[in-house]
């Protein structure tokens, strides 16, 4: 792994932890301006891994997929699943969200479909990593809470990649917001903070995010 990077509670006094994924051409700087800085909820320690390079994998995420490709997604994921460990460790018990940007938000999406765990997870403008004809793995994620978010027009994730794998999670039992933001740029909105914060500030006390039963 490239590096890590830790904001918000220190481990002791975390209600919750999070691993934050950053996009293509960014570093963990972003996820900590863009996300962290923005967020009301406290008591939660966030770890943010570097990509190498900064950047998950070099294909477009609707491109087909193949052998090149399907390497180094495994090696993300690889990297994804040695931050989950560390949070883990770091936070013992504690109840864990990933939270996603573009690129890092379709890791999270391949993370979980293909069997991957957390407690919750945010997907901000994020797809299915492949073409529409490739055979893709959906695990079964019943209940989980998932945020899942695109622009009507964004300029690298298709909306129709965006709608595929908000039907993905519904098909795979997750419990699902999605929200299509009209003439939202390629970045976080404050639409999506607030949600994100109400989602991060539940999974922390306790209270079942996204309407879940108790």
């Amino acid at each position: 792994m490239a590096g890590m990077a830790t904001a918000g509670a220190e481990p002791g006094a975390a209600r919750a932890v999070a691993v934050l994924l950053h996009g293509r051409g960014q570093s963990p700087d972003f996820m900590r301006e863009a996300v962290v800085g923005r967020l009301a909820v406290d008591g939660v320690h966030y770890l943010m891994p570097a990509a190498a390079g900064s950047s998950w994998y070099e294909a477009k995420a609707v491109d087909p997929l193949n052998e090149e490709t399907e390497t180094q997604l495994r090696a993300a994921l690889a990297q994804l699943e040695d931050a989950l460990e560390a949070a883990r460790t770091t936070c013992p018990g504690l109840p864990l969200i990933l939270v996603g940007f573009s690129q890092g938000a379709c890791l999270i999406i391949e993370h979980l479909m293909r069997g991957g765990t957390a407690d919750a997870a945010a997907a901000l403008t994020g797809c299915r990593v492949g073409a529409a004809s490739d055979d893709l793995p959906r695990a079964d994620l019943r209940d989980m809470p998932v945020y899942l978010t695109n622009g009507d027009e964004d300029p690298w994730i298709p909306v129709w990649a965006y709608q595929k794998s908000v039907g993905d999670f519904v098909a795979a039992g997750a419990r699902v917001r999605c929200d299509i933001l009209p003439g939202r740029p390629h970045e976080i909105s404050a639409v999506e903070i607030a949600v994100l914060d109400r989602l991060i500030a539940d999974l922390a006390g306790g209270t079942p995010p996204l309407g879940g039963a108790t």
